[in-house]
């Protein structure tokens, strides 16, 4: 394997569109909260080498399933890249988050190492059980402590977690729907899947009750900014509904205008 390959087969296993979204929505979300920009950094540098350890962990996990349903968008089954060389980097990458993380203080870090066992256990074993949700709600619902604790020493209020527990429930369903064929083949039944074409039509409830409660939970007006989002948010879950292969990328947007149309309120996570 060349040097080239190797490093865009890890590009492409990290799931780099989860991992770019959350770690750029997150520290958006510390700058706004007052974090200086050592302070950001370090936020994203956490929440970067935990989605980096999630992620290849995650296809050293399923190379197995993935080779036996030949899934060509996976870098192992491609051979750009060997399943040794994604336990080498997931492990490094989670020993390298464990001292970013308390970086923002112990409490701050706790709160996202929670998160990332909790994302670890999914990809084990909690991938195919019924309770395959939870360890998305644990994982996204700390996010705001995170940060929270990490700049005033309190946690997040109760909306931002349920929002954010919401958002990575959405997401799930989501992102389960475009291969729900291959996960049943190779024994993968997990809620989404057993839910079958429903996910599809599900997945927007989550994400739905989650924008509401960003946009009208938070102290003040909801203003025209937040009825904007609502509407915009309602026609992105519309086509999460109407078109099959976008819901996963669509979630992401949703989760994107919510929490910025959060951070232009301004200080409501510390208020």
């Amino acid at each position: 394997m060349s040097r080239l390959n190797v490093l865009k087969g890890l590009a492409m296993a990290c799931h780099p569109g989860p991992t770019v979204a959350v770690t750029t929505l997150v520290t958006v979300v510390a700058w706004s909260a007052g974090r200086d920009a050592l302070g950001c950094l370090l936020v994203a540098a956490a929440i970067l080498t935990g989605h980096l350890s999630i992620g290849w962990s995650n296809d050293a996990i399923d190379a197995p399933r993935d080779t036996s349903v030949h899934r060509n968008d996976k870098p192992i089954v491609l051979g750009l890249v060997s399943r040794r060389t994604l336990w080498i980097g997931a492990t490094l990458m989670v020993v390298a988050c464990v001292p970013l993380s308390l970086a923002s203080g112990v409490l701050a870090g706790l709160a996202h190492l929670v998160g990332v066992a909790a994302a670890w256990a999914y990809n084990w074993r909690l991938k195919s059980t019924q309770v395959s949700w939870l360890p998305y709600a644990v994982a996204f619902g700390l996010l705001p402590s995170f940060v929270t604790l990490g700049t005033s020493g309190e946690w997040a209020p109760w909306w931002a977690s349920a929002a954010t527990a919401l958002l990575g429930v959405g997401a799930h369903l989501a992102n389960v729907v475009p291969d729900l064929a291959d996960d049943l083949a190779t024994g993968v039944e997990g809620w989404p899947q057993r839910l079958g074409k429903l996910a599809r039509y599900a997945a927007p409830l989550p994400l739905a009750v989650a924008t509401a409660l960003l946009v009208v939970a938070p102290p003040g007006a909801v203003g025209v900014i937040g009825w904007l989002t609502l509407a915009v948010v309602a026609a992105l879950l519309a086509v999460i509904v109407l078109w099959k292969n976008a819901p996963f990328l669509v979630t992401i947007a949703v989760a994107a205008v919510s929490i910025l149309t959060l951070v232009l309120r301004g200080d409501a996570l510390t208020r």
